[in-house]
């Protein structure tokens, strides 16, 4: 019985070592009948992107020694127009799917040795009359990573030119996971280098380039044009939601079946289809509902054991990221879609980074475009596009119950407190707030002196996630004083809040009441609001927050 090819994602490897394949060869005819220039194709992640890339490499790169019978018995054998281009192309290869770093240097050695080694594996052009001696400087100092920046920015358009012109020929590029740099900027903060880089590498290479024969891009997400292929000339994007590869990234049924009895699991194959069609189908592909093939194959080596196979594939730091910080509809909604119900949402097949904690869809699109959401009835609404989601297995809901629902809750209450303060419902605040203080709140080793500007700093790092849209001030002269803390929305319908903080002190026989009413008493005597009047602000909430050790009281004035 032929072994499954776990973790292994080299074709030629697996034809050749005669590992369980499902032929996916059509892919081959339906992007040569496209006749696209450049074609870009997200999925998620462990759907067959890499495998499917080498596979078009084995099928049009010329060798001295001919992979023609790799092909033998597939599908695309049954077409001869299609088996004429075989072999009959130099190809350039690169897969980003290993370039991550903390830093833009790290990240950058790592994509200098990936296009060292693919310059390296054509270094047969060093040879030839087709590139002149500065050429071949640069060349070699791609080879030996001693180049400047600019010399790799623009190395896939000069290794594009010294391919056609030493051939005669133009040739295919094969650009796999290409945003996982730019996901790994985003999380650690360069994101803007790497996408300079990327938008000089990849747009600039193939932008209105005759020397390209064509060229096939494969992401998780759809980068933004603007962002990345600027000035690309109409690049065929394909995502689930398009028609075209539809069927030829992820298994269909059919191809499930097929495997489960080649692979000798009859009791799986009848019994438990259905079983298995629960935990790992589901995911909308065009016109298609697809497995996912990590999830089968990983069943299959595990002696048919439903398990969630999937979860710890890749880094999830953006989605986490977002959940976090989400509001409280989200949990909701999360709740809704764990209930086996729909949600109505906008679906931009653009993923603009920028967007990512500014616009509501940044999370339903990333959890889409990542395999954590399926969708149906997808359609046009106004000018955009909205589909029913839905989470597609259960394989995915337990990665929600287990894990998202966790990251959401570590935040949730304290979200859900600064909506409430904002909103204006101090009751509903003051019941969170005081709760929150008591289970999050450390003072134990400030001194009596410095326990007021504990607590003042303290309720300023809570705000602080509200700085995108709300004026944050503090100490600042206002009226007949100081006031602690202001927080003035940019939205001058939205209420503004004055906060005083008091430290009870036992010595005086003061108690929480009782400092609560002064630092009431102080926002009115020394006029904090004049300030917000003068500036248009009618809705102006006075708001006086008292400590007693880990005891706290929230008290609205009038």
């Amino acid at each position: 019985m032929r072994q499954l090819p776990i973790g292994i994602d080299d074709f030629e490897e697996i034809i050749l070592k005669n590992y369980h394949y499902v032929d996916k060869s059509l892919f081959i005819k339906e992007l040569l009948d496209s006749g696209a220039k450049v074609t870009l194709i997200p999925r998620p992640r462990r759907f067959g992107k890499t495998l499917n890339l080498s596979m078009l490499k084995c099928f049009f790169e010329k060798t001295t020694k001919s992979r023609m019978a790799l092909f033998d018995g597939l599908d695309i054998a049954k077409h001869p127009e299609c088996m004429k281009h075989q072999g009959q192309y130099p190809v350039i290869s690169l897969t980003f799917k290993f370039i991550e770093g903390e830093t833009w240097d790290a990240s950058f050695e790592k994509i200098k040795r990936l296009i060292a080694n693919e310059f390296r594996r054509h270094d047969y052009l060093l040879n030839s009359p087709c590139l002149d001696k500065y050429q071949k400087q640069d060349f070699e100092a791609i080879i030996a990573c001693t180049a400047n920046e600019v010399v790799y920015e623009v190395s896939l358009k000069d290794l594009i030119t010294y391919l056609a012109k030493h051939h005669n020929q133009n040739p295919i590029v094969l650009l796999d996971e290409y945003d996982v740099p730019m996901q790994d900027g985003f999380k650690n903060g360069y994101y803007n280098k790497v996408a300079r880089f990327m938008r000089s590498f990849i747009g600039d290479g193939l932008k209105g380039n005759d020397y390209l024969h064509f060229a096939v891009i494969t992401g998780c997400m759809r980068v933004s044009k603007e962002s990345i292929f600027t000035g690309l000339n109409n690049p065929r994007v394909c995502t689930l939601l398009d028609d075209a590869y539809s069927d030829k990234f992820g298994l269909l049924e059919s191809e499930v079946v097929a495997l489960l009895k080649e692979c000798e699991i009859a009791t799986c194959q009848h019994a438990c289809l259905e079983e298995i069609r629960a935990w790992y189908n589901g995911f909308s592909s065009g016109p298609h509902t697809i497995y996912n093939p990590w999830s089968i194959i990983s069943f299959i080596d595990k002696k048919c054991k439903f398990n969630s196979y999937w979860i710890n594939t890749s880094s999830n730091d953006i989605i986490k990221s977002l959940i976090k910080n989400s509001n409280r509809k989200v949990k909701e909604d999360i709740a809704q879609l764990l209930q086996g119900q729909t949600i109505y949402k906008c679906v931009d097949e653009n993923i603009v980074f920028a967007d990512i904690g500014v616009k509501d869809t940044a999370l339903w699109n990333f959890l889409l475009f990542s395999g954590y959401l399926s969708f149906k009835n997808s359609r046009l609404d106004d000018k955009f596009r909205y589909a029913d989601l839905f989470i597609p297995n259960k394989e995915i809901a337990y990665i929600y119950e287990s894990t998202i629902l966790g990251w959401f809750d570590q935040d949730i209450e304290y979200t859900d407190m600064l909506e409430r303060l904002v909103d204006g419902n101090i009751t509903q605040f003051a019941k969170l707030f005081e709760k929150f203080v008591i289970t999050s709140f450390s003072y134990f080793d400030v001194g009596e002196q410095e326990a007021e500007k504990f607590y003042h700093a303290f309720v300023l790092g809570i705000l602080a996630s509200l700085g995108k849209t709300y004026f944050i001030t503090s100490n600042r002269e206002a009226g007949f004083g100081r006031y602690d803390v202001k927080i003035v929305p940019h939205d001058k319908t939205r209420p503004a809040i004055i906060i005083e903080f008091k430290k009870v002190e036992p010595d005086e026989q003061e108690t929480l009441e009782i400092a609560a009413a002064s630092a009431l008493q102080q926002i009115a005597d020394k006029h904090y609001a004049v300030e917000l009047q003068h500036n248009g602000y009618t809705n102006i909430i006075p708001l006086a927050i008292v400590f007693e050790g880990k005891k706290a009281l929230v008290r609205r004035g009038g």
